[in-house]
């Protein structure tokens, strides 16, 4: 069946129940599933919701302003969907038709489709790490020659900003998106995308995606764009560094115990060598009073003359001039009874 066709017989359907328009009943409300904004190729489900008498649902494109296709109620008969496989990018809006008459429209919907043209690119000045409370510039440059730019934010709030273009000295177009203030209660995660105002539902392939890295308090200072960073503040590098310290101090007195103790060691090993084996020529120091051997009483000494006491008994010196040699003499002592 032709589109045309079925285009009559519908006007003709709502012409035959003569939809004239209640002020009386209530607006319905008009959504899309997964989103307002599809990839392009993608399917689309539109919904429309009313009231529970309503007989049936229709959806209209705002600049054609007739109806695309009608669905009956679905239970409990309060709203209807459309299915949409080839989808058009454009404004849609939906209404019902009950026992008392047509309802007014709903509010417009956008729908948008993007992939028409090459991603942008989005990046953050002067870095995606952001003070909790602060704002952020978000940049988003493209050579495509875009007469705009909108930034949307990833999330059940689903924010958007819209920047017309201007052009830097590289010969790309920008726009300059200032958000905040930046908070830690949920993620920040943007993309951006390009379109003309002559078709400005028909978007851009989306930037790669950029999420902020929230860290510390207000006024504290931003660190430097070094690229992506993984931060969690700097807590955990003064942490390490007193840990490093600590540890080297430790190791250092453990040094200086081993060294102590080592050089006490060498000490009494030398003192107890050199009393044990005294050098040659070496004295060793004696108490005097300790060292004085008892005299027994009644002891007489004798000195002996140990050259005598090798000679025989018969033999007598060779001269009588002749000198002994110079050798210490032997004492002995007797006793006497």
């Amino acid at each position: 069946m032709s589109i045309l066709p079925a285009l009559l017989c519908l006007g003709l359907s709502l012409g035959q129940k003569t939809c004239e328009q209640n002020g009386i009943l209530p607006r319905p409300t008009i959504w899309a599933e997964p989103g307002p904004v599809i990839p392009h190729g993608s399917s689309v489900t539109i919904w429309c919701q009313g009231t529970l008498d309503a007989q049936e649902y229709s959806l209209y494109d705002e600049q054609m302003n007739t109806p695309l296709d009608t669905q009956k109620p679905l239970e409990p008969r309060d709203k209807a969907k459309f299915f949409m496989k080839d989808i058009y990018a454009g404004t849609y809006y939906c209404k019902y038709l009950s026992p008392v008459g047509c309802s007014e429209h709903s509010d417009t919907l956008e729908l948008v489709v993007t992939g028409f043209y090459r991603k942008p690119r989005l990046s953050a000045l002067p870095s995606p790490v952001v003070t909790s409370g602060g704002n952020v510039t978000l940049q988003c440059d493209s050579w495509e020659g875009f007469e705009r730019f909108i930034l949307t934010k990833e999330g059940e709030d689903n924010i958007s900003w819209t920047l017309d273009t201007q052009s830097n000295l590289s010969g790309q177009v920008q726009a300059l998106f200032t958000v905040g203030p930046i908070n830690s209660s949920h993620k920040w995660t943007f993309r951006c995308y390009g379109y003309f105002r002559k078709y400005p539902n028909e978007w851009s392939e989306p930037s790669d995606p950029l999420e902020l890295c929230i860290s510390g308090p207000i006024g504290g200072s931003l660190p430097p764009p070094t690229g992506p960073i993984s931060t969690a503040g700097l807590q955990w590098p003064l942490n390490m560094l007193t840990g490093v310290l600590v540890a080297l101090v430790l190791l250092f007195s453990l040094l200086l115990f081993l060294l102590f103790q080592h050089r006490r060691q060498s000490k009494g090993k030398t003192s107890d060598a050199a009393m044990k084996d005294p050098h040659p020529g070496e004295s060793i120091e004696l108490d005097p009073q300790a060292a004085a051997p008892v005299v027994p009483e009644d002891v007489t000494y004798a000195q002996l003359n140990h050259l005598a006491l090798r000679r025989e008994t018969n033999a007598l010196p060779s001269s009588p001039s002749e000198n002994p040699p110079d050798k210490p003499s032997v004492y002995t002592a007797l006793a006497i009874y």
